[in-house]
């Protein structure tokens, strides 16, 4: 799911606005949200209508959270402009340690700062997002430290228990019994723009798979290709986030594949885990 593309893209201004996509309907008859339809084209990879405003949300609190502060994050234009990596992956480990599940301790270089930006593109895209729970433990360990306390305030008031609601998901931002919210994303590729060795730019090109899997929901899991460009800065001996924004693509031509059934999708998600990106 783009971060811009169904749930709105950002405007000249730095603003987020809907683009209006409309669901794509499967076939009549099928007993199975998912059963039997095949996607139809591009189209079909946008067929998430409420979803769309969770991440809208997201990116709109966390653009107006750095909206007025500093521009630490944004390089002071002295950086290196970084030159076109291997495609291949460079086999370094990426960090030796976890902190609340999410990857820590990235190396200060280049591969370090691209490693750290696909594992944080993973978390900030994530379910665990619309969990209260967690969400205080992804801001802290994600924000630089300065970000988080408006952070923290401004997603705790857009996701709140009524929103919540209209998406489907209970205040703990959980699913209704016999469904499964799925939101997994997925780093195809990472680029650094600007480098210096206190702040870093980096694109991280990404898929994922978002929706709810369940007999009878109304958003069935669906695809989606975009680019998050992420401002990183190197504090208390990590890389961290100064702030993020989006775009939609590159996205391939959509293969033809047979839709699975919503109970085949809820089992790979319980059973099929995440990775640890590297360079």
């Amino acid at each position: 799911m783009s971060l811009g593309d169904e749930h709105g893209a950002r405007g000249d201004d730095g603003g987020y606005g809907g683009t209006g996509q409309t669901r794509t309907r499967l076939p009549d008859g099928a007993s199975d949200v998912y059963g039997g339809a095949r996607r139809s084209g591009r189209s079909s990879s946008r067929s998430l209508v409420t979803v769309v405003g969770v991440v809208v949300l997201l990116i709109a609190a966390i653009a107006f959270a750095n909206r007025g502060g500093d521009d630490s994050g944004s390089g002071d234009g002295s950086g290196d402009k970084a030159e076109t990596a291997p495609t291949a992956a460079s086999g370094q480990r990426p960090v030796e340690a976890k902190a609340g599940g999410i990857p820590s301790g990235f190396a200060h270089d280049q591969q370090g700062v691209e490693s750290a930006a696909a594992n944080y593109s993973v978390v900030l895209v994530s379910a665990d997002i619309l969990k209260p729970a967690r969400r205080s433990e992804i801001v802290q360990q994600v924000f630089v430290a300065d970000k988080v306390a408006a952070l923290e305030d401004k997603l705790d008031k857009a996701y709140s228990k009524e929103f919540l609601s209209n998406v489907g998901l209970d205040e703990n931002g959980n699913a209704a019994a016999g469904q499964t919210y799925v939101s997994r994303t997925m780093p195809v590729g990472t680029k650094v723009t600007d480098y210096s060795e206190s702040t870093a730019t980096v694109e991280v090109w990404c898929t994922g798979v978002f929706g709810t899997a369940g007999d009878d929901s109304k958003n069935p899991v669906s695809n989606d290709w975009f680019t998050m460009t992420l401002q990183l800065r190197w504090a208390d001996g990590d890389w961290k986030v100064d702030s993020f924004s989006q775009k939609e693509g590159p996205a391939p031509v959509n293969g033809d594949n047979t839709v699975s059934p919503s109970d085949e999708i809820s089992k790979a998600v319980e059973e099929y885990g995440g990775f640890t990106y590297a360079r």
